[in-house]
């Protein structure tokens, strides 16, 4: 009987030491934080008086003409700043890592730090640097494009409702095309020699062997890049400010979720800050954030972990 009777496993009570710090910062500047968010969207500034309302921000947010046009119209900007980022820099990102990782290219370490060094670069620097170059009376656009033959095609694009969101979009997309080229880039140098000669045996080479062989590998690190840039962009903010002011112009074209919470939450010229709508547009943020991360984890990440194994 004495040999079935297991010793106990001593209480490892260093673990809780060595977490403490960070368990009460994250919790300090975001659990908190988080949770009082939540409770200023559910209450309303009535006669200097916070008096609890439930869900009646939100009603107006979605049908009162006046904040619902501009949270739309924030929604729909934001979404269509996500798909260009989607688009356009995570399939450049997976092109100029698999073009970097061949050995042989020469200069490669050169040419990864010229891409990845705008995204070390302040957003305000970026926003003014590109408002000079594409300005139309001293910006270096025009000269640049006469001197191949396309000054007919420029246009003042941040000064024109249909194209300023697009042409902010694109400026996002090359400050931070460095980050998904990193990524893929460590994820192509993980994958086994061995997986690589074999497949070189079989006679697959150059491009067939990025597609039939590297891109299903590196499928769970696109993953990851497709979720960290749908959580990056709809919390953006920065360079639309930087760009075009608080209020987004022109005519509220480049507004999206961050700059339409902060102008409700602030307030700015004659509009009066309402930090309870404010709060409100801030939860609806943060539940579009945790339902396409919550879509990404249960669905996609399965999916592809099947795949893998």
């Amino acid at each position: 009987m004495a040999a079935d009777i297991r010793p106990k496993r001593p209480f490892r009570w260093h673990i809780g030491v060595f977490l403490a710090p960070a368990v009460l910062v994250y919790t300090a500047i975001m659990i908190l934080p988080l949770a009082g968010t939540l409770q200023l969207s559910l209450f309303r500034n009535i006669e200097q008086h916070q008096v609890f309302v439930g869900l009646e921000n939100f009603r107006m947010l979605f049908g009162d003409p006046n904040w619902s046009v501009g949270f739309w119209n924030a929604l729909r900007n934001n979404t269509w700043f996500f798909i260009i980022h989607m688009l356009v820099q995570n399939p450049i990102g997976v092109m100029l890592a698999a073009l970097l990782s061949s050995p042989r290219l020469r200069f490669a370490a050169f040419y990864r730090t010229a891409i990845f060094v705008p995204t070390i670069l302040s957003f305000v620097i970026v926003g003014f640097a590109w408002k000079l170059i594409l300005s139309p009376l001293w910006g270096v656009a025009p000269h640049l494009m006469d001197l191949v033959g396309l000054k007919s095609l420029f246009t003042p694009w941040l000064g024109k409702e249909q194209y300023a969101l697009t042409a902010l979009s694109l400026i996002s997309v090359w400050q931070f095309v460095g980050i998904p080229m990193m990524l893929i880039y460590a994820a192509l140098l993980s994958i086994p020699e061995e997986v690589i000669e074999a497949a070189e045996c079989d006679g697959i080479t150059g491009l067939a062997q990025f597609w039939k062989i590297k891109l299903p590998l590196i499928l769970p690190s696109i993953g990851i890049i497709s979720i960290l840039t749908f959580v990056g962009n709809f919390n953006a903010f920065d360079l639309i400010y930087t760009a075009q002011g608080a209020l987004a112009g022109p005519n509220y074209s480049t507004d999206i979720l961050g700059t339409f919470l902060y102008r409700a939450f602030f307030g700015f010229q004659l509009q009066v800050g309402d930090p309870n709508m404010g709060a409100a547009i801030a939860t609806m943020m943060f539940l579009i954030i945790l339902g396409g991360v919550c879509v990404y984890l249960f669905l996609v990440q399965t999916r592809l972990r099947r795949y893998q194994f």
